[in-house]
């Protein structure tokens, strides 16, 4: 079977017009109609990988370099000392260098260069982001967002609440089932990570919710093709990831969270706020069905950032200038 060529688009030629050095623009060239034709790459991705070579010939042209044999392991450690002193983000340069990676060996297995060092670099550390929450307040108001006139509203207030009463995670709500659920005890049976299960607990609030929500508003939902689902759509079938998602970001952008807030900021929330409230770390970290402390470590940073954010806000001489001493 033949494949048709797929030649870069204009808009992949003014990219590739970028490369300053001649002999590199062919190579560039080469690479991209390589990664279209032969990789079958889409041509959103062979653009990304042109536009991520383009800072590599700008620092060619800035070194005199225009040798390709001559970019050993200590060549390349500048050149990404260079993207970062650039303004370059960890993230950033650590796909500069996967797209640069993938070049030299196409370069190398088409015989244009001898010379290939490029695994012997590794790049930038990832930046460690600390996972969107919500103060309690907050999350008081995202949960009051749901219309509860309707049986679809208290779905939703349910399902926030069992999220954040359970700290459980999307695709464990997503396959919670009745048979599963023990309304008395407040606990209900999921599939973690990795396909073990656990048994998670909820409040008296996400309890009394979810009872409302089965005895007034799922039975609505509920069709011939209905399973033992808990959380039920309206065409009868069981929510679905996807539906969850954006069951809550809907909410949380009504109660004006933050923008980064989603699913799994609600289980964040969870563990930020049992810490806060004094929660053994060891504890937390059977509540979230995590396998290792270590997992779990990350909240620590998360109170100890809230702590410090409540400080410089609340304490009178927190953000107080010294005045010069009286002579």
């Amino acid at each position: 079977m033949t494949t048709t060529k797929r030649l870069p688009s204009p808009a992949m030629e003014e990219a590739l017009l970028g490369c300053g050095i001649a002999a590199l623009s062919g190579f560039v060239h080469g690479f991209a109609e390589h990664t279209a034709t032969t990789r079958q790459l889409s041509e959103h991705t062979v653009r990304n990988y042109v536009n991520d070579l383009v800072p590599l010939v700008e620092y060619l042209d800035e070194q005199n370099v225009s040798d390709l044999n001559k970019v050993d392991r200590l060549f390349l450690r500048g050149y990404l000392a260079w993207l970062m002193t650039s303004g370059f983000t960890r993230s950033s340069v650590a796909r500069k260098l996967s797209a640069l990676k993938v070049f030299f060996r196409f370069l190398r297995q088409s015989g244009e260069i001898e010379l290939d060092q490029t695994d012997l670099v590794t790049g930038p550390k990832k930046e460690k982001r600390l996972p969107a929450i919500a103060s309690s307040f907050e999350i008081d108001r995202l949960l009051e967002e749901p219309n509860i006139t309707t049986d679809s509203g208290i779905r939703d207030r349910a399902l926030l609440e069992v999220l954040y009463g359970a700290g459980l995670r999307v695709s464990e709500a997503n396959a919670m089932d009745l048979g599963g659920l023990d309304l008395g005890a407040r606990e209900v049976r999921v599939v973690g990570k990795g396909s073990k299960p656990r048994v998670a607990l909820f409040g008296e609030q996400s309890s009394w919710w979810l009872d409302k929500y089965l005895k007034d508003a799922r039975p609505k939902f509920v069709s011939r093709r209905s399973d033992a689902a808990v959380w039920m759509n309206q065409s009868g079938g069981r929510l679905s990831t996807r539906s969850i998602q954006r069951i809550v970001k809907k909410y949380a952008l009504a109660a004006g969270l933050d923008p980064d807030f989603h699913t799994h900021s609600l289980r964040h929330s969870f563990a930020t706020h049992l810490l806060d409230g004094g929660a053994d770390l060891r504890v937390v970290q059977d509540l979230l069905g995590h396998s290792s402390p270590a997992t779990t470590q990350i909240y620590t940073h998360v109170s100890a950032e809230q702590a410090r954010k409540v400080y410089l806000g609340a304490h009178p001489r927190a953000n107080k200038k010294k005045s010069n001493d009286p002579t």
